[in-house]
């Protein structure tokens, strides 16, 4: 309208439309003081009036902390959104490039200590106890499409049937051109390709053309040889699949470091797998001080490489380590009282040890009576079940646990024997049948001393806040800031995303404490009602 007085730019001071306790002044804070000196080592020059490292982190965090996490939307907030500007300092916004290249390539080679730096500048303040660790993991959704799983088994039974059918074509062909034969040679790819230039020789010397399309009869030569070439490329495809499968049991064909496992966002309540990662997150006081990116659809084998992995980067350990039950495991009780800490495992059988169903069941091993000289057990019908053996079991991870047998010195005619023996899975009728187990001692001499742990005050105040901290830790980030599917493909990129919403997270929380007064508690009282 003429005649009205219009503000046609903005102030080029914004920092005072940003009120004092916003925590966009706490995240450059917090990051300023950090040291960032690897994200830095992965430039090789630094362009004027360009956002610098520090900015572009600070940019990306603090998109995480809105749940922005599409490139191009933070390229919009920068334009736009006056706590994007007063982190950019007056410098010109980044386009949607600079902010993907700099995730994708720097942000990958620096992101373990980077994440580090943060945990030095929360210890340094005085908000982690150092002292206890909460671990728990939770799988999160790959940017993959659902129905795009390759199973081992099947690309490898397949395999099988192709390597069954081989040879008697090669035998036929090799016959027919007059190629000499092999005899006891196990037939490989390379057999194969040998005998694809043999024939493609045989074309040259004879001069026989092929023919393509409708009408035209192919010679016997190229019959072969294009059956030659459908064999040559199906084994390929199988021996690739089988190399990126490794020790996996599936893999997507659109990221090939997803594994299909099970999801809690089950939307068709059928169990059905999609791609993922199992991640892992160690929490302290309410903060996410390491993550882990893994393909494992199971707890149990993360633990260690999760420790190991933050004690290199973070040069600290933890003196109690609270895990749940799925973490349960004698390498890993091993491994923690090799390193000097106390494991605050939950044992797998515990919820379910309190019902009177499991303890009147008289064919568990929990509710027979032991003798330690003897080394046997008393069924309830006061029969002994004796040492009969010894066996060695290796777990996915390569560890072997050494498994005592125990065996009944007579169930026939036992009047308690259908309620002792369980299964029907047996060849074996159950008239024959005799009571059996295995029970590694070691295992359960380690359970037993989780389990005194865990039930002493201390226990129950640390189970207590892992319910709190770990699960609490993983509805803000799911819930709060809508982190449910991973916008990248590859454990490193993937690693790079759960890091930097760990980072957001960890900044929201800091001004929570600060908001509410709560700065150095690292632990939630124990409530206590009549």
């Amino acid at each position: 309208m003429l005649g009205s007085t219009y503000q046609l730019v903005l102030p080029l001071n914004v920092e005072f439309r940003i009120p004092k306790n916003d925590p966009v002044r706490l995240l450059r804070h917090i990051i300023e003081g950090m040291d960032l000196s690897e994200l830095y080592r992965t430039y090789s020059h630094l362009e004027k009036n360009q956002a610098s490292p520090r900015q572009l982190l600070e940019i990306h965090t603090y998109a995480n902390m809105r749940g922005i996490f599409s490139s191009r939307d933070i390229e919009k907030a920068c334009g736009r959104d006056i706590n994007f500007m007063y982190l950019l300092e007056g410098t010109h916004a980044p386009d949607h490039a600079t902010i993907a290249r700099f995730k994708s390539l720097h942000l990958t080679a620096a992101v373990q200590s980077t994440f580090a730096a943060m945990d030095e500048k929360l210890a340094e303040i005085g908000e982690l106890s150092l002292a206890n660790l909460f671990v728990d993991g939770t799988k999160i959704e790959s940017v993959a499409n659902k129905y795009t799983f390759v199973w081992k088994r099947a690309v490898t039974k397949q395999l099988q049937k192709l390597l069954d059918k081989i040879p008697d074509f090669v035998a036929q062909t090799e016959a027919a051109f007059g190629l000499p034969v092999r005899h006891g040679t196990q037939l490989q790819l390379r057999h194969l390709k040998r005998l694809r230039r043999q024939l493609k020789r045989i074309q040259y010397e004879e001069q026989i053309e092929f023919v393509h399309g409708s009408g035209k009869r192919k010679a016997p030569l190229q019959r072969a040889l294009e059956q030659l070439d459908r064999y040559i490329h199906r084994l390929k495809d199988y021996y690739q699949k089988l190399h990126i499968a490794g020790t996996r049991n599936s893999f997507s064909k659109t990221d090939h470091d997803a594994t299909f496992m099970r999801m809690k966002e089950d939307y068709m309540r059928n169990g059905q797998l999609k791609p993922g990662y199992n991640i892992q997150f160690g929490v302290d006081a309410e903060y996410i001080v390491w993550v882990t990116a893994g393909p494992q659809p199971t707890d149990t084998p993360t633990l260690i490489p999760f420790l190991q992995d933050f004690e290199n980067h973070v040069h600290q350990r933890y003196r109690n380590v609270i895990a749940d039950a799925g973490y349960e495991s004698e390498e890993n009780y091993l491994y923690l009282e090799k390193q000097g800490q106390q494991a605050y495992i939950k044992p797998s059988n515990y919820e379910i040890s309190q019902k009177k169903k499991y303890r009147q069941d008289i064919g568990r091993r929990e509710n027979m009576a032991y003798n330690a000289e003897e080394d046997s057990y008393t069924c309830a019908n006061g029969k002994k079940l004796r040492v009969t053996g010894t066996r060695k079991q290796k777990t996915k991870t390569g560890y072997v646990v050494t498994k005592t047998q125990y065996t009944c010195e007579g169930c026939t005619d036992c009047p308690l024997k259908s309620k002792c023996i369980h299964g029907h899975n047996s060849k074996v009728p159950m008239e024959e049948r005799s009571k059996h187990f295995e029970v590694s001692k070691q295992f359960q001499e380690k359970r037993a001393e989780a389990l005194e742990r865990i039930v002493t005050e201390k226990g129950i105040e640390l189970r207590v806040n892992r319910s709190i901290q770990s699960e609490g830790t993983f509805g803000n980030i799911k819930e709060n800031m809508s982190f449910r599917r991973f916008r990248s493909r590859g454990t490193e990129n993937v690693l790079v995303e759960s890091m930097l919403v760990a980072m957001a997270h960890n900044i929201l929380k800091l001004h929570h404490k600060i908001q509410g007064g709560n700065q150095g508690r690292y632990l939630f009282p124990i409530q206590i009602s009549a």
